[in-house]
């Protein structure tokens, strides 16, 4: 089956939609922005009927621009984001936890005599990110109605009618067994999920059923949790290679082959995908706070958005020995401190904005160079580049600075929308069962490399400065 595909990416800030043919390219784009509710106290929410608009206002607009038929949709989801809802009519029973929500550390807490024993049986370490203590909480105390799922669940449902989630999502629940890609009896014991009526994970390429929300009819064959469709387009498909995506956090990740890797490094070993009932596994690290801090420093009134990183950063030489840990909603992997805030140290009355905006940006590539170092460690061997994309990617600075401190060259991606590119390729493997997961990936030149500018030493003394702020902070 040829033609062109719809792929949506539900994101955190909003929905973005590409009808991209396998000749072509893209052809025509669309947006519909979301808006989380940052509540005190770490909450963070948003009315489910915001992301299933934004799903069906950037599918109509991409569709409209293209103006020719499309033949498979492929949808992309944020993966932690959970809600319940009545799975007779489809109507939402509680606002969204958007996967950043902190509210399930109680849930965590109870449990963490069992946390080692789920991290062995599902791969994930036990924290609020994940989408089971959310599930739990809800539960708890908000509703024991209808379902409680991933966002995706609903998305498909309100779409196509379907009740289905995909593999690589269903993994990033706490609730699958890692080994047999289904949901683990005992985990759904220890969360008290026993009795929820769970959606049986799918393949990520495979008729999930049709909708006419966009106009015509169209098959929903791709879903995907958001990173692991960027894994995909990126061509990591083996190990030796990882990718980071910068949105808003920053997400790296890295293949495992066939076999799940639990490593000893904090990272997270999860499916990367399902196709045609084979699972490949990945590595998966986390920086919570990325474009969404910078948009905090926006608010602040330093820059005035992320165009503002490379000329206001571009005005000093350093960071004027600032150290920012911009760990604004915790520490993700592979520390796991989600009740920590950031930090901004070394301010003088010289401190000027673009001091502040260098220290950012290496807050957040000491960060990734973390977790690659952590991704190598459990690989056993060394990372030979770093794949990137994402919004963050148009800055020189940043991807400059994540090429000094990783040490490796950095390739940026020249499909700024990997994780749509990602979803489209699924829709395409899912429409036509023939192809080959390299025939349905989009061409993988980069747009640009960035090469270390710095001595390895110079890199090792910056990342020390930063593991030392990290320590006061995990002493805190």
């Amino acid at each position: 089956m040829t033609g062109p595909v719809l792929a949506v990416d539900q994101g955190t800030s909003g929905s973005k939609a590409l009808v991209v043919c396998p000749e072509r390219g893209v052809l025509a784009t669309g947006f519909a922005e979301v808006r989380p509710r940052y509540l005190p106290g770490g909450l963070v929410e948003v009315d489910p009927a915001e992301l299933f608009d934004s799903v069906v206002a950037a599918g109509r607009q991409a569709l409209a621009e293209a103006g020719e038929p499309v033949v498979a949709l492929g949808l992309a989801n944020q993966g932690e984001t959970v809600l319940a809802w009545d799975p007779a009519t489809g109507r939402p029973l509680t606002d969204a936890l958007v996967w950043q929500d902190r509210r399930a550390e109680t849930v965590c807490a109870e449990l963490a005599e069992h946390a080692e024993e789920l991290r062995l049986l599902t791969g994930l370490p036990l924290d609020p990110y994940f989408a089971a203590p959310k599930m739990a909480w809800i539960r708890r105390h908000l509703t024991r109605e209808g379902v409680v799922t991933t966002s995706d669940a609903w998305l498909v449902h309100r779409l196509t009618g379907a009740y289905a989630t995909d593999a690589a999502t269903a993994g990033r629940t706490q609730l699958l067994d890692l080994d047999s890609a289904q949901w683990s009896r005992r985990a759904l014991e220890l969360y008290g999920l026993g009795d929820e009526r769970l959606p049986q994970p799918a393949d990520n390429a495979q008729l999930i059923g049709t909708t006419t929300v966009f106009g015509p009819e169209i098959p929903l064959t791709g879903l995907a949790v958001d990173q692991q469709a960027a894994l995909l387009a990126q061509r990591v498909t083996g190990p030796g290679t990882a990718k980071c995506t910068y949105g808003t956090g920053a997400f790296l990740l890295a293949h495992t082959g066939e076999q799940p890797r639990r490593g000893t490094s904090g990272l997270v070993s999860c499916i990367a995908w399902r196709l045609a009932g084979t699972t490949s596994y990945c590595l998966d690290g986390q920086v919570y706070t990325a474009a969404s801090a910078v948009r905090w420093l926006s608010e602040l009134g330093v820059i005035t958005g992320a165009a503002d990183l490379d000329p206001v950063g571009g005005a000093v030489p350093d960071s004027g020995g600032v150290t920012f840990v911009p760990a604004l909603a915790g520490l993700a992997a592979p520390w796991w401190r989600g009740d920590l805030r950031g930090s901004l140290t070394g301010l003088g009355l010289d401190t000027t904005p673009g001091h502040l905006v260098r220290a950012l940006c290496e807050g957040i590539a000491a960060q990734v160079a973390e977790l690659a170092d952590a991704a190598a460690g459990d690989l056993g061997a060394g990372l030979d580049r770093l794949r990137v994309d994402g919004g963050l990617t148009r800055s020189a600075l940043l991807m400059q600075t994540q090429a000094d401190l990783l040490q490796r060259p950095v390739e940026v991606s020249a499909l700024p929308d990997a994780t749509a590119l990602g979803a489209a390729t699924l829709a395409r493997l899912g429409a036509d069962r023939t192809l080959g997961v390299d025939q349905a990936l989009p061409d993988g030149k980069p747009a640009a490399v960035y090469e270390p500018r710095i001595t390895a030493d110079q890199a090792a003394e910056r990342r020390t400065g930063f593991r030392a702020a990290v320590r006061t902070l995990l002493a805190s």
